[in-house]
């Protein structure tokens, strides 16, 4: 049985993230490119124009029930429905990733030679339907599906959703407890609790991932040499061991034509996963202390030269992945060491084994994907034996580490792996990464998640670069 999502849930946008990094000449409508960690930081700030402001109104214009102090609660009233007997099991998702990683690693599935978006588990036909995540597609794809609007593909028994957006669809009934599917709490037991908190709401756990996307600082170990006197991770982390030690690290790099990151927004993540307050609070814009933290630490950093304040993904924020940038290190788990910093790529810093690993400032998160059990399949038992499989397996959990590479959601296959000294990384000069991502995710807490996260953080950081580059005062919500 479909339920409907709540209509102001359903008006959530998705802001492209892919943007590229450039800087706009105070005064005119130019925009130029400039190498990493070069940008000049001036601005003209016009009377009354305060980054807190705009963030608060544009926050506002994407949530309205915010404007009148008010939030739409989330209610899951408990109707759920799952059957067994069905004849496909449907599973939408916005890539192929987990669509590959059942593929290669479940022992039950069996792919069609024929068309990649078909096969069979267990005997049950398998039909993949991928809207690719542009803009908002993906969610309106579900969004709709839930709503009655597009039933096209049929009884929906699985669908993906990321951390920024899960309790959108955990929050209420379009996702089942993982009770109501047959496993309960203990079937989930070694996996981290972050990636639990995510998809937790009303302490019913609605879901499930494979991966820890653990993070930790990623540094060039020639500039580490060079500047700190050593590449090894124990040494450049006393370096890195808190937002003080980093800043004075960072006056270090820049004497030495450094910057420490591209841009600011390199350790917002960082900061943002260390709050202690959610986004809104009695129906109001909250502001968390370590979130002012990230402000006014990133403020002196860009005054200073230390960092640039280009978008993440951009040309600019990409040229630091090579040998002739001037970028000292990133934020990142796994995933961003072995898929995109350009490991492939002649003269790029991976190619060569050049990045280390260590814990930095504060642990944090990035990215993740986690299996919801629609409500209303008709392959509960099937959908339960795929979640089950997918993500507590140790034999498909350590073949995906091995074969894949990401850093999977097991705190007793993370800690093998960490004393393992056959298992390191190229990329890395050799290191092992495990340890460090397995301490880093034990830090990470998801406690304050709330349906406002996207929107707010993405707007938050937009109004910031304005008053990073002086082209805003940082004025009040008020």
């Amino acid at each position: 049985m479909k339920k409907k999502l709540l209509s102001v849930l359903l008006s959530t946008a998705m802001v492209a993230a892919l943007l590229a990094g450039c800087t706009k000449n105070p005064g005119t409508s130019e925009v130029t490119s400039t190498p990493a960690g070069s940008e000049v930081v001036s601005g003209n700030v016009e009377t009354g124009n305060t980054a807190l402001a705009a963030f608060k109104t544009a926050v506002e214009e994407k949530y309205p029930e915010l404007k009148e102090g008010t939030v739409v609660d989330l209610v899951d009233d408990g109707n759920y429905t799952a059957t067994d007997g069905g004849k496909e099991i449907v599973i939408y998702c916005w890539n192929d990733e987990f669509q590959n990683r059942v593929k290669d690693h479940c022992p039950d599935y069996k792919a069609d030679a024929a068309d990649p978006n078909k096969g069979t588990y267990k005997g049950v036909d398998v039909t993949w339907v991928i809207t690719p995540n542009e803009g908002t597609a993906y969610q309106d794809k579900v969004d709709n599906y839930f709503l009655g609007t597009d039933t096209s593909a049929g009884t929906v028994d699985i669908f993906l959703v990321e951390a920024d957006y899960a309790i959108k669809y955990t929050g209420q009934n379009a996702s089942l407890p993982m009770s109501e599917i047959g496993l309960d709490d203990s079937v989930f037991a070694d996996q981290f609790d972050y990636t639990k908190d995510a998809v937790t709401f009303d302490g019913k756990l609605k879901g499930a991932s494979w991966q820890a996307c653990a993070g930790g600082l990623i540094y060039r170990r020639d500039i580490a040499k060079e500047v700190l006197g050593s590449d090894d991770p124990a040494e450049v982390q006393k370096a890195v061991a808190d937002w003080a030690a980093f800043s004075d690290t960072a006056a270090k790099l820049k004497d030495a034509g450094y910057t420490i990151t591209c841009s600011a927004n390199d350790t917002y993540r960082v900061y943002s996963n260390n709050v202690t307050s959610p986004w809104v609070v009695d129906g109001k814009l909250n502001i968390d202390a370590n979130i002012m933290n990230w402000v006014n630490d990133s403020k002196e950093m860009v005054d200073n030269g230390y960092t640039g304040t280009y978008d993440l993904w951009g040309d600019e924020w990409n040229a630091g992945f090579f040998q002739t940038g001037n970028v000292f290190c990133y934020f990142g788990p796994a995933w961003l060491i072995n898929f995109c910093m350009a490991a492939d790529q002649e003269g790029s810093v991976a190619h060569d084994g050049g990045w280390a690993l260590t814990e930095g400032p504060q642990g944090f998160f990035w990215g993740g994907t986690w299996i919801c059990a629609a409500n209303g399949t008709d392959n509960k038992t099937e959908v339960a034996e795929l979640i089950k499989t997918m993500t507590t397996d140790k034999k498909v959990l350590k073949e995906i580490v091995e074969k894949d590479s990401d850093c999977v959601n097991s705190k007793s296959l993370l800690s093998e792996l960490a004393n393992d000294t056959t298992f390191t990384s190229d990329i890395l000069g050799g290191q092992n990464p495990y340890k460090i991502f397995l301490d880093g995710v034990g830090k990470v807490s998801l406690k304050n998640i709330g349906q406002y996260d996207q929107g707010c953080n993405e707007e938050f950081q937009k109004a910031m670069k304005e008053y990073f580059l002086g082209n805003a005062e940082l004025g009040s919500l008020e």
